[in-house]
């Protein structure tokens, strides 16, 4: 048994079974590929792959136990890389982060430039997404952590961190019948057409709950995944605009007046998620400390280890 068949079991799962361009993926040839895994399956005495003639179809029962071990062998030796990248230069490489609109648009921009001038030469990446899209995006490795509100707290393989509150505001042009009221309602919302986030993005899912426990069905005119657009339409005099509170900003947005509603759609926890077992780089914990001044190194190896009980915002 070596690496590289597992390398090979892997990767053709990766690749939705398909040994050409698991081989292309990897820089071998097919037939290589092939052999070796028959070799494997030889020494383990099990067929990790269901077949049709020599194309493979599928994972086996036995198989799928396979695929969980090698993808543990290979998340070890993948940490021990970084361990010697790590030694070898401290404060370079490459550091991928996965989020959503809201995140980098609004919360993101001073930490990341906090970090980058604390470490320029890091080559930070950052890639958007749904909050299930970038959770699958470290779950495979395609990037070191996701940072969302909705979808990620309860993910089989990450750990997640909650770090900061937000909740969500009203917006509509200046003279709106709705800054009258006081305090605002969820009624007196209802009664105008509304422009929010997709269903996907942002606490929707607590605005649409405040709504149906009080059997309000309120008139969504639009939906959207940027809070800019909905800014946007409110302007336009089409609807009044619920968004998260960290997107509106007095001297950006001054066409609208903002209106505090987490009386009536509660607070919300948007959190940081590490691949569970993953070796995080030196700067990877610096970036969450800048995040959250509340999570240090200490606290975070405790996460990762398991021990989550004791942290809450």
């Amino acid at each position: 048994m070596n690496l590289h068949q597992l390398r090979f079991v892997r990767e053709a799962v990766r690749q939705n079974f398909n040994l050409t361009e698991a081989a292309k993926a990897l820089y071998t040839s097919q037939p290589g590929v092939s052999k070796a895994i028959i070799e494997l399956e030889e020494e383990l005495g099990v067929d990790i792959f269901t077949r049709h003639g020599k194309r493979i179809r599928g994972l086996t029962e036995p198989g799928r136990a396979v695929l969980r071990s090698v993808e543990l062998i290979m998340q070890e030796i993948d940490g021990l890389k970084r361990i010697g990248k790590e030694f070898a230069a401290q404060d370079t490489g490459s550091f991928t982060i996965a989020t959503t609109h809201t995140q980098a648009r609004y919360a993101l921009p001073k930490v990341v430039q906090m970090f980058t001038q604390k470490f320029p030469k890091v080559r930070l990446s950052l890639l958007q997404g749904n909050p299930r899209q970038i959770a699958e995006m470290v779950l495979k490795d395609q990037a070191d952590m996701a940072i969302a509100t909705e979808a990620i707290a309860n993910m089989d393989g990450l750990i997640t961190m909650p770090c900061y509150q937000w909740e969500h505001v009203v917006v509509v042009p200046h003279g709106h019948a709705l800054l009258n009221a006081k305090p605002i309602t969820l009624e007196e919302i209802a009664g105008y057409p509304l422009i929010t986030y997709d269903s996907a993005f942002t606490g929707r899912a607590k605005i649409d709950h405040a709504f149906a426990i009080r059997e309000l069905k309120p008139d969504v005119l639009l939906e959207a995944i940027d809070a800019d657009v909905i800014k946007t339409y409110v302007e336009l005099g089409m609807g009044v605009g619920i968004i998260a509170g960290m997107a509106f900003d007095p001297e950006r947005d001054k066409g609208l007046e903002a209106i505090s509603v987490g009386h009536l759609f509660g607070s919300n926890v948007s959190r940081v998620a590490l691949k569970q077992g993953a070796y995080l780089r030196s700067y990877v914990y610096s970036f969450i400390e800048l995040l959250t001044p509340t999570l240090n190194r200490k606290l975070i190896e405790q996460l990762m280890s398991g021990e989550k009980e004791n942290y809450e915002l």
